[in-house]
């Protein structure tokens, strides 16, 4: 069975901003949630559909893709697995003409640091709005406690004789100098003749780390906490990277978030919206009371 297109999807238009797509995605998902519509298969289709739409078409480098190629473009491996998986391609630049132009004057290494690390931390509505703090787990490369991160048995590290301890050596390429990875000591400018059994040579170890993270109040989804060197450990005893903690909230099955607003949909009676009444709401933090004036229309705010 072929996939419907994800703008017919959201009942939105190919032009239409972020802010109209969390709308639409909204009302879609308020309206075939499995909570409201208990036992029914369609609906949950329906619900899993919407939100497959909305999580492509929320990320602009998926959106780019799919308007370039359609569905296809994750199928067969095209999509390189999702957010994330794919290169940097400032990253890839940045290799490309930093070779080429970049220390050409003194030659010395750049400064390295560890890789940053990145979390996703799937929130209750309620969790995202009162704030919350939580303990989480994640695999990360971490300095080896044996050899104090070195990569040494004997804690002897030799300057590379190539490089001379810069990691990094210049060619001639016809008209171009460029400069690349020592292949004597893989770029590191040392040489480890006794390594560490650990860690094999390598100053790090891969383990789990538990963390524990304030949720500030009124987050929502995609915003992200930056933990500074809770990322993986640096080579050769360089900086650590940092961590950086996404939130994704919930969908909740009674409200949905508009900014700072919640908003839920109350049934009444006609009589009630006929002739007024008192009648109490749920809200995050209990019920309370609200006034319903008589000759009230269906969709009146309050």
């Amino acid at each position: 069975m072929s996939k419907r297109d994800y703008y017919e999807v959201l009942g939105v238009s190919r032009t239409a901003t972020e802010e109209e797509l969390k709308k639409s995605y909204r009302r879609c998902a308020m309206k075939y949630h499995p909570d409201r519509n208990p036992g029914d298969a369609a609906a949950e289709a329906s619900f899993k559909e919407c939100k497959e739409a909305y999580e492509t078409l929320s990320d602009s480098n998926k959106r780019r893709m799919y308007d370039a190629h359609g569905h296809a473009a994750f199928e067969h491996g095209m999509g390189g697995g999702g957010g994330g998986g794919g290169p940097d391609m400032g990253d890839i630049f940045g290799d490309i003409f930093g070779n080429i132009f970049g220390g050409a004057g003194g030659g010395q290494r750049q400064a390295r640091r560890g890789a940053d690390v990145g979390y996703v931390m799937e929130l209750d509505l309620e969790e995202a709005v009162m704030g919350v703090e939580r303990r989480i787990e994640i695999p990360t490369l971490a300095e080896c406690d044996d050899c104090n991160g070195s990569g040494s048995e004997d804690g002897k590290v030799d300057t590379c004789s190539v490089c001379h301890g810069h990691g990094q050596v210049r060619i001639q390429r016809g008209i171009f100098a460029m400069q690349q990875a020592c292949h004597n000591c893989n770029g590191r400018g040392k040489i480890i003749q006794t390594p560490c059994k650990t860690c094999h040579g390598n100053g790090r170890v891969e383990e789990d780390k538990v963390l524990s993270v304030k949720v500030p109040a009124g987050v929502d989804s995609g915003d992200r906490i930056r933990l500074s060197g809770e990322g993986e450990a640096g080579p050769a005893g360089t900086p650590p990277g940092d961590l950086y903690v996404e939130v994704r909230v919930r969908e909740h099955a009674i409200f949905q978030r508009d900014g700072d607003d919640l908003h839920c949909e109350v049934p009444i009676r006609i009589s009630q919206a006929a002739l007024g009444d008192t009648i109490r709401v749920a809200t995050l933090g209990g019920y309370a009371e609200i006034r319903i004036p008589a000759e009230t229309q269906t969709g009146k705010l309050f």
